[in-house]
């Protein structure tokens, strides 16, 4: 059986971006995270050891959202980087970074990046 673990429309208000008032002001970012984990017997166990603990997936998520960086992929490479590190039950990470209401000079309600490892 394989197992997903899914941390869906994470919000953080963070400083990324290129522009001097991105570093400043700073924008929403939602993040969707999708992790298949190598194990497949908490299902079972029912014991946390047996899978990833999501509060710890979200803190390291919270972690590197407070690092400011120009770029989205930046931050996202980033926190797929600790997350492989965090954990060797992590198979494949799929990360969604969307920045709301981009500065691009018209109406865009996000611009988002995907990363899959």
């Amino acid at each position: 059986m394989e197992t997903f673990i899914l941390l869906e429309n994470i919000t953080f208000h963070a400083n990324h971006g290129v522009f001097p008032q991105e570093n400043t002001v700073g924008n929403t970012f939602i993040i969707n995270l999708k992790i298949k984990t190598l194990s497949n017997n908490a299902y079972s166990s029912d014991d946390l050891n047996e899978t990833l603990n999501y509060a710890e997936v979200y803190n390291i998520i919270d972690e590197e959202m407070k690092v400011a960086s120009k770029l989205m992929e930046h931050v996202g490479g980033r926190i797929i980087k600790r997350l492989k590190s965090y954990s060797q039950q992590i198979d494949s990470i799929e990360l969604k970074i969307s920045k709301q209401n981009p500065p691009v000079g018209g109406q865009v309600e996000y611009a988002s990046i995907i990363l899959i490892d």
